[in-house]
């Protein structure tokens, strides 16, 4: 289960992540009236997966930690109430290091809450403010070290390819980081997307050779202190995978609640997809009016193949042959085409049964899924 928290102190000029700044009167968010929505959008769909049991919930935004645990609280008794939320569920909460305090981070504990996901991004104070991140990095270290007193399982985001960054300055980040020791690490390559203040007015990034030289390294220095890389971006000790994502990834199904939360839903004849209005004044206005889902459709079999690669091959390790026909019910060899082209380019390779990308087919990702478009 993925829940949307929509709200942000201040919007990011790379983000285009359905976030939303609080223009609200002193600043407040409509909390109480939001969570009202979230808990009519979580009841009108139930039904759709009954007796389906939760293996994780996700908190994630703008910025989830802006709600009090009151909030969270009361979300997840009820998630509890109307699903069979398992016991060992992973429940995991977004959070920024400058809208935390010690207060909050018990109760979120004490809510359910057993997993933080920490947005540090740089621990450099003028890569921060080039970003627009309102924390500065000594924020960061205080977050951090709250977090791991007080949750087992913590991650890190991290970007690197950052306006005017260095090598050596991506590696004093991740150098950081490992220090840090959380279980989970995410580094992610500043892109420039569509519709944001950053794709609009580019900044002076890194070129190409620089930003791969940048992943490169940082991958051998992760690798030298016990992490995993097992995805794309995610770097983890044994054992420590983020469950949540690896459900994304080995295209498994999810519900999605609140403004813009999309959804992945398997019938026995047919796979759905919803999408909830983005904003948030009319995602609140349409839940409690009974009609939260504002787009609902069949995914059709040509574009299966594509969605089911564009997940599974993020996995370093790839996914088994197998579980292809299990997650979209067509047969290996519709993609037997495309899987031939990606295997005699050097991208892909199949072995004992597992299909994965090779470590060209890593590096050159967007090609390899490109083989893959109908």
């Amino acid at each position: 289960m993925y829940i949307h928290i929509p709200w942000c102190v201040k919007k990011c000029p790379y983000c285009d992540f359905n976030s939303h700044e609080s223009r609200h009167k002193n600043g407040e968010i409509p909390e109480n009236a939001y969570v009202d929505a979230l808990i009519a959008d979580l009841e009108l769909a139930t039904p759709k997966v009954w007796g389906r049991k939760i293996k994780s919930v996700f908190f994630g935004g703008g910025t989830p930690s802006l709600f009090s645990a009151e909030a969270i609280d009361r979300i997840l008794s009820h998630v509890r109430m109307l699903t069979p939320l398992e016991f060992d569920a992973e429940v995991t909460l977004e959070a920024n290091p400058g809208t935390v305090d010690a207060a909050n981070f018990v109760g979120y504990k004490q809510a359910g809450v057993n997993r933080l996901s920490l947005g540090i991004q740089s621990f450099n104070n003028a890569h921060l403010k080039a970003l627009g991140r309102i924390h500065d990095s000594e924020q960061a270290f205080e977050a951090i070290t709250l977090a791991l007193n007080t949750f087992e399982q913590v991650n890190c985001d991290i970007m690197y390819g950052l306006p005017r960054q260095t090598l050596a300055d991506a590696l004093k980040d991740a150098q950081t980081a490992v220090q840090l020791n959380p279980a989970h690490l995410s580094f992610y390559h500043l892109t420039l997307e569509p519709n944001t203040p950053f794709y609009r007015t580019p900044p002076s990034l890194p070129d190409d050779d620089t930003s791969a030289e940048m992943q490169l390294e940082i991958e051998i220095l992760l690798a030298q202190h016990g992490y995993v890389h097992y995805e794309t971006s995610a770097f983890a000790k044994k054992g420590k995978q983020a469950r949540h994502n690896l459900n994304y990834w080995q295209f498994g199904d999810y519900l999605g609640i609140g403004a813009g939360a999309h959804s992945k839903l398997s019938y026995h004849d047919k796979i759905t997809r919803e999408v909830r209005p983005k904003h948030p004044k009319a995602y609140m206005e349409q839940a409690l009016q009974g009609k939260a889902v504002e787009r609902e459709w069949t995914v059709s079999a040509d574009e299966l193949g594509f969605e089911f690669m564009m997940n599974a091959l993020r996995l370093i390790d790839g996914v088994p042959v197998d579980l292809f026909q299990q997650r979209t019910g067509l047969k290996i060899y519709t993609l037997e085409t495309a899987i031939k082209k990606a295997q005699s380019k050097g991208l892909l390779e199949i072995t004992d049964g597992n299909m994965r990308p090779t470590l060209l087919g890593q590096r050159f990702l967007n090609e390899l899924l490109a083989l893959f478009l109908i």
